[in-house]
């Protein structure tokens, strides 16, 4: 029988710079990372400088025309690149992808996208868009139509109160993360990414400037309870510059009686919070990239400026389906609380499951649809034919090798104790995915005899 596994993680604190804001999380520590603000201003002028000096990389190719000896052509690459991590999620979700299109049998678990097609009230709100001719540009923070669309949502559902002018419609919740982020973090700033909550009033310092929740959470389903967050308001107000950034993404996704509270509602925080939201998970939208983040304006009009420069407002035609979206009813009505119940009944056939697996800790989420897993027990084990497991990432590949499941290893969320699995698939895949998974550890396991 497995243990239970307490769903929490560590806390991360990363350095901001104006080169890029990295993230890197180490289990059950503290990490401080620092990126060098030297490149604060950026001027673009012509020098001449020596090659010997030089530590770009170039290649070389000779020319034709006698006008010139040699073409050098610099592939080097902007210190911000070489300082950003691929996203785990999407290289494992691609590399399968490509593995199922050329034949192999592969279950695909790695990425967080519903199964469900779009509701069908909301991808005919698309085609008409089109059918209409509703294919321009639209104002960059988007229609007046679905701001005060989600003005009415956020007041109805969450209990705080926006105008129009404070809410920024952007291509996905994770642009709009990612501008808020830009828009209120200076060079030598910190960010903080909190888990487990009782260690956080520790870490806070004067460099804190953003405090990131996300409830439910990605990756463990976990959410915080009204109490918590009333307990981390508190903190929060201690701290003048700290602001809050609240990723409520998966906030319909709830199994009862657990319950989701937005961190703005409560006393005193509206005008420390940016909340951000978007269409992909509830509605299962992913691929018409549409979020949103509301704000006291001060900062929305920030990200507004930023996006601006970037991309411009998002896609008019999933702007309508986003309105047809939040017409749906309360948290979405019938057609999200079905998917949730679908999504229920899955956490709970791979809950039990994979309790009943040798070594193997599981807790049950209370939102989303992912499960966090503690596989460690299987590390150091030498597995024929593959190699040794090493950790999470060696693990995740062994199932993909040997079961032929692709997973999500921990350490891309800053546990590699855990496996992320999401069950955003059907019943019966997921069935036939944990017979895979079960037969690929018990080969792991010698034979103890009777």
């Amino acid at each position: 029988m497995a243990n239970s596994l307490q769903t929490s993680t560590s806390i991360s604190r990363v350095g901001f710079s104006s080169q890029f804001l990295g993230s890197n999380s180490a289990s059950k520590a503290s990490v401080s990372v620092s990126f060098p603000s030297s490149h604060t201003s950026l001027s673009f002028r012509f020098v001449e400088t020596s090659r010997e000096q030089s530590s770009r990389i170039s290649a070389t190719s000779k020319a034709e025309s006698s006008s010139f000896d040699q073409v050098k052509i610099d592939l080097s690459l902007s210190p911000r690149v070489n300082s950003v991590k691929p996203s785990k999620t999407v290289a494992i979700t691609d590399h399968a992808t490509a593995l199922a299109q050329a034949g192999v049998p592969v279950i695909r678990l790695a990425a967080g996208e519903p199964d469900f097609d779009t509701p069908a009230v909301i991808a005919e709100a698309g085609i008409n868009a089109i059918r209409e001719g509703y294919t321009r540009y639209t104002p960059n923070a988007g229609t007046l139509e679905l701001r005060t669309a989600i003005c009415h949502k956020l007041k109805e559902e969450n209990g705080i109160s926006y105008t129009s002018d404070q809410i920024l419609v952007s291509n996905g919740a994770k642009q709009s993360i990612l501008q808020a982020v830009l828009a209120v973090c200076s060079p030598g700033d910190e960010v903080i990414i909190p888990a487990p909550y009782w260690l956080l009033e520790s870490k806070i310092t004067e460099k804190s400037r953003l405090l990131i929740l996300c409830s439910p959470s990605n990756p463990t389903g976990s959410i915080y309870p009204k109490k918590l967050l009333e307990t981390i308001a508190e903190i929060v107000a201690k701290h003048p510059r700290l602001l809050v950034l609240s990723d409520e993404i998966y906030e319909h996704i709830i199994y009862a009686p657990a319950t989701h509270m937005s961190f703005a509602s409560l006393p005193g925080m509206w005008e420390r919070t940016l909340t951000v939201n978007g269409f992909s998970k509830a509605f299962a939208m992913t691929g018409w990239r549409l979020g949103y983040i509301a704000g006291p304006k001060h900062f929305v009009a920030a990200c507004n400026k930023i996006q601006s420069q970037i991309t411009s407002g998002a896609s008019s035609i999933a702007q309508k389906a986003g309105v047809a979206a939040l017409g749906l009813g309360y948290a979405g009505g019938e057609a999200v609380s079905t998917m949730v119940k679908a999504f229920r009944e899955r956490r709970d056939f791979l809950v039990k499951s994979f309790g009943e697996l040798e070594g193997v800790k599981v807790s049950e989420p209370q939102g989303a649809f992912y499960l966090f897993i503690d596989f460690s027990s299987y590390y150091g084990i030498e597995a024929e034919g593959f190699g040794k497991i090493e950790n999470s990432e060696s693990l995740c590949q062994y199932l993909l090798d040997k079961a032929q499941v692709a997973l999500v290893p921990g350490d891309a969320f800053g546990d590699d104790s855990c496996i992320r699995i999401s069950y955003a698939a059907s019943l019966t895949t997921l069935q036939a995915a944990f017979e895979r998974i079960k037969k690929a550890l018990i080969s792991l396991r010698p034979v103890v005899p009777v």
